[in-house]
């Protein structure tokens, strides 16, 4: 069958556009999981375009890694390493190499993969004299979440950061309960993300002291203070949990919106009052009402509880070329609520919720409750039940929910 070069270009770009896409719908307030398996669909259809291509499917992805960017470079690893072509697959670990910022394309593409084809590449990686290549192979074990053994083991004392801190993650994802003390002993790490990787796996084992370390990441410093807060805040006890929103984050200014996100991940419902009333604040409206849904599982759009974008709010990058923030409204995909309709629907609703519980999602936190979010939920609403779970039963594999949506629905039973 002659190939058309237009048609596998067309592909190659489709491929790369659907990965950036789902990149970024995997934390999305606004897809589920049914979502997730829809876009996956559409972009395994693509890559299917290019294998049928074969070499000249290949040679376009090699070309089009050019650019620079992880989509590409997703592609055209996802080809190399279900090739087993060693060229092809050094072209790709060396593309990844040079373009540090395109390597989460390259550990997606080997998540991409059934455990039996990466299950290949990932222990070779993990013996790789580079330590980029055997931060491949780790984080490819994790995606799968399959046990590196002692290569785990060895990366757990790594002379390097990145190594070590990509084991200590492994650990609480993996569920290594075994490996709990030997992480409490590195919470006291020099190397920040090490010491962050350290808390995080600990906090998911049922370590309660890690929460203390966590919170020290949970500020503007850090480059990801809200995945911080979020583990922080389902560790520590709720009075304490409480304590640490309302009398540190919530008075600051600059910790006021995780004072806000905090709040939905505490859950217990005598925070809805005061999330109500940061809601008349334009930058604070929606992720206020997004801690509310995930407290009471109201539908905010569906509910009629939504209110319109003020007059005047601009967020995001303009239309202006002399403006100097291009950083992405964080909320873009969140609704805007009313706050007198949704304060009016807590009066009404509020006598089926009990203070000093915590909820997500308009129920108690129970495993049977989780597991059920885990499958009908949005996605960060899924990764909040994953957390959950896991620190319901410690040493319970951390769920993925950047697995490819048709993988998942397998897993949970739901085709």
């Amino acid at each position: 069958m002659p190939i058309i070069e237009t048609v596998v270009k067309q592909h190659a770009e489709e491929s790369a556009f659907l990965w950036l896409l789902r990149d970024s719908a995997v934390h999305a307030p606004h897809y589920s999981l049914k979502d997730m398996a829809k876009l996956d669909n559409r972009l395994d259809a693509h890559i299917d375009g290019l294998r049928i291509a074969g070499d000249a499917g290949w040679e376009i992805c090699k070309e089009a890694m050019g650019v620079g960017e992880s989509g590409e470079v997703f592609a055209a690893a996802l080809l190399a390493f279900e090739s087993r072509d060693e060229a092809r697959i050094r072209t790709v670990l060396e593309a990844a190499e040079e373009r540090l910022e395109t390597c989460r394309g390259l550990v997606s593409a080997l998540g991409w993969l059934d455990w039996r084809q990466a299950e290949i590449h990932t222990r070779k990686l993990l013996t790789d004299a580079s330590p980029l290549f055997r931060y491949f192979g780790l984080a490819a074990c994790a995606a799968h979440r399959q046990d590196p053994g002692a290569a785990l083991t060895d990366a757990l004392r790594d002379e390097e950061p990145i190594i070590r801190a990509r084991a200590l993650q492994s650990v609480g994802e993996l569920g290594k309960k075994d490996l709990l003390d030997f992480i409490r002993n590195r919470l006291t790490e020099t190397d920040d993300f090490c010491r962050y990787s350290a808390a995080c796996s600990a906090a998911l084992l049922g370590d309660a002291d890690s929460a203390a370390v966590l919170k020290s990441f949970a500020g503007p410093d850090f480059p990801w203070p809200e995945d911080a807060l979020k583990v922080a805040m389902r560790r520590m006890a709720l009075a304490a949990a409480i304590d640490w929103q309302a009398a540190e984050l919530a008075i600051r200014p600059d910790t006021l919106r995780l004072a806000i996100i905090g709040a939905g991940a505490i859950g217990d419902p005598t925070l809805i009052p005061w999330l109500v009333d940061q809601m008349p604040v334009p930058e604070l409206a929606r992720v206020a009402a997004e801690a509310f849904a995930m407290i009471t599982g109201v539908d905010i759009a569906y509910a009629d509880l939504e209110g319109e974008r003020p007059e005047g709010f601009e967020s995001g990058p303009t239309e202006n070329p002399e403006d100097a923030d291009v950083e992405m409204d964080p909320d873009e995909d969140l609704p805007w609520p009313d706050p007198e309709r949704i304060r009016a629907w807590w009066e009404k609703n509020n006598g089926g919720f009990r203070s000093g519980a915590r909820y997500l999602l308009g129920h108690p936190i129970t495993f049977e409750q989780m597991e059920h979010v885990l499958k009908t939920g949005r996605q960060r609403q899924r990764h909040a039940s994953a957390l959950e779970m896991s620190m319901l039963k410690p040493g319970l594999p951390l769920f993925e929910i950047r697995t490819p949506g048709f993988r998942q629905l397998r897993m949970l039973g739901l085709k």
